[in-house]
């Protein structure tokens, strides 16, 4: 499916780790009739995941990825999901998966449907709130341990984490003009 010739209505959607207080979220408008591999790819710019690990959707008890035999669960294929197949009107939703070691579960959530035209052709991010966690970080308890170390000042500076991070972290830091510049230089490519 070409991306850029979408033509339907637009998707208001909030996405939300699950298992972090205070919660780390997205809202973001996308096209309705978005496959579910085109959302996955959204979904990695708009949190700030680097698209490194396996991912897959649930939604009403079937799952949807990337089809692998060698997998134990069957999967449906993501690239022929639509979005607006599985979800058709606020409150509906789907849970996203990231990082299968890690366990990041995002909430994926249908706020709103708007009529065509309220949106570009590529996904536009309206607001959120901190950063996403760092890659590899362990899935939500890691990450609050990694919060822990940050925050003790005997710690804060360890060298080896700064290396690990590649330079500071600041988990309140969100910013989404970056994120939509992201955005629309990737989606040239899909």
């Amino acid at each position: 499916m070409n991306t850029h010739d979408q033509g339907g209505d637009i998707y208001r959607l909030k996405v939300t780790l699950r298992g972090l207080q205070p919660p780390i979220w997205r809202r973001f408008l996308v096209p309705g009739q978005l496959s579910l591999r085109h959302l996955h790819l959204a979904l990695q710019v708009v949190m700030g995941w680097t698209n490194s690990h396996l991912h897959r959707f649930e939604c009403g008890g079937t799952y949807y990825g990337e089809p692998d035999p060698d997998y134990g669960i069957h999967q449906e294929d993501e690239a022929t999901a639509r979005l607006d197949a599985l979800l058709r009107k606020p409150g509906d939703h789907l849970m996203y998966e990231y990082d299968f070691g890690d366990c990041w579960e995002h909430d994926v959530v249908l706020e709103a449907v708007l009529p065509a035209g309220q949106a570009d052709h590529h996904p536009v991010v309206e607001g959120g709130q901190r950063a996403c966690p760092p890659e590899d970080v362990g899935g939500p308890p890691g990450y609050q341990d990694f919060l822990s170390i940050l925050a003790d000042p005997c710690r804060a500076k360890d060298e080896e984490m700064l290396i690990w991070l590649g330079g500071d972290f600041d988990s309140e830091r969100f910013d989404p003009e970056r994120l939509n510049a992201v955005i629309e230089q990737v989606w040239r490519n899909v």
